[in-house]
């Protein structure tokens, strides 16, 4: 398998051991699941089926960010405790993800569960000299992280425009340096506080998936990722963080998925431009609706049409048409004589080319060949 590695910016041989682990930054949730997380998700899905069909075993998790500067936000708009709000988002989210056909996570972790995890990281951060307390809050000092900016690649402008639209404050008269970013913070009047050596408070956004990504899988992880936006700053202050506590690589092989549009610019709550999956699921199969996302390259930012669920159900029924495997034919794991899987097998060792496998289904069903056992490696019943 080869697979986009986004710290050495190629296609690179992806070679992990018997067991995978990975962890991909899971959605604050506030509001109901967009297009542009079922893409990540699935992604995440497709590269777990392959590594389970190729023998290896895997465990995925999937935080929840059930305490930051949004979801508080979107509480007190509504009057509701955050944690209710979020009980709600979640129970809707994981239907939708259950409903696309994703495999369950190893763990779906919150944030609000790792308190006495990220008080711990935070303490090692400064006694090792990695981080200061000012103005009532923890920020980490990025300039005692060399490699700092290395993952994105981007230059100190970028990440100082990256960090203002991510809620990074860069203004804050309280850091040393602009693009130090608060590891712990004091909480308003209205929000939830917990106790610590620094004053009550609540943790920054990064400081939470360092935490639990370490607790879950270790202190290096196989694969992690998410959406292209989650690059700078959260994934890099994440590297930066845990390399700086722990002195070990934080994850072996970095994945970014593309952005999904609508109306010519990306989805996005701030915005309001979003497909729900909920809504789509009320008058479409959850099955087309998988392949309409499949029909994209998850490393590639593309635009969402209401052509598209017609072409993936058009899809699916050419697909359904042809005839299924004979219960017979090939060898226990379907490898022998069927060209459909091994076609399907080798577009997704070639950096998960899901549209290249769709186009080999596309003949084969066309032609009046199985397709069965392939679509089921993408996640799709016949």
């Amino acid at each position: 398998m080869h697979l986009y590695d986004t710290a050495r910016r190629a296609v690179v041989p992806f070679e992990p051991g018997a067991h995978v682990t990975l962890y991909t930054c899971g959605i604050t949730p506030y509001d109901a699941a967009h297009l542009g997380h079922a893409a990540v998700y699935l992604t995440f899905d497709i590269l777990q089926r392959r590594l389970r069909d190729l023998g290896h075993t895997t465990s995925c998790v999937r935080n929840v960010t059930d305490v930051d500067d949004d979801i508080l936000r979107k509480a007190r708009q509504l009057g509701v405790h955050y944690l209710d709000l979020a009980a709600e988002e979640m129970a809707r989210f994981d239907a939708d993800m259950r409903a696309l056909g994703l495999l369950a996570p190893h763990a779906e972790p919150r944030a609000t569960s790792a308190i006495p995890d990220i008080l711990t990281l935070i303490g090692a951060a400064l006694e090792l000299g990695h981080a200061y307390q000012s103005g009532g809050a923890v920020y980490f000092d990025v300039s005692t992280f060399e490699r700092f900016g290395r993952l994105s690649g981007f230059g100190r402008d970028r990440m100082l425009e990256l960090a203002a639209e991510h809620g990074g404050n860069p203004d804050d008269p309280a850091k040393e340096d602009p693009l130090d970013f608060v590891l712990w913070q004091p909480s308003l009047p209205d929000e939830p506080s917990w106790e610590s050596r620094w004053g009550p408070g609540r943790p920054g956004w990064h400081i939470e998936c360092s935490a639990l990504a370490m607790r879950e899988l270790g202190q290096t992880i196989d694969v992690h990722g998410g959406g292209r936006d989650l690059l700078f700053p959260h994934h890099e202050c994440e590297t930066a963080q845990s390399e700086a506590v722990t002195g070990v690589p934080f994850v072996r092989h970095w994945v970014h998925v593309g952005l999904v549009g609508l109306g010519g610019t990306k989805m996005s709550k701030s915005l309001g431009n979003l497909v729900f999956v909920t809504d789509l699921r009320a008058e479409h199969e959850p099955a087309a609706i998988r392949l309409a996302l499949l029909a994209h390259h998850y490393r590639f930012d593309w635009e969402w049409t209401d052509e598209a669920l017609a072409a993936a159900e058009a899809r699916l029924a050419a697909w359904r048409a042809a005839p299924a495997t004979p219960t017979a034919a090939g060898t226990a794991d379907g490898a022998s004589g069927d060209p459909a899987l091994e076609e399907v097998r080798a577009a997704l060792d070639d950096d998960l080319d899901t549209p290249a496998a769709l186009t080999a289904l596309d003949a084969h069903a066309g032609a009046g060949r199985p397709v069965d056992r392939a679509a089921a490696l993408l996640g799709i019943t016949l």
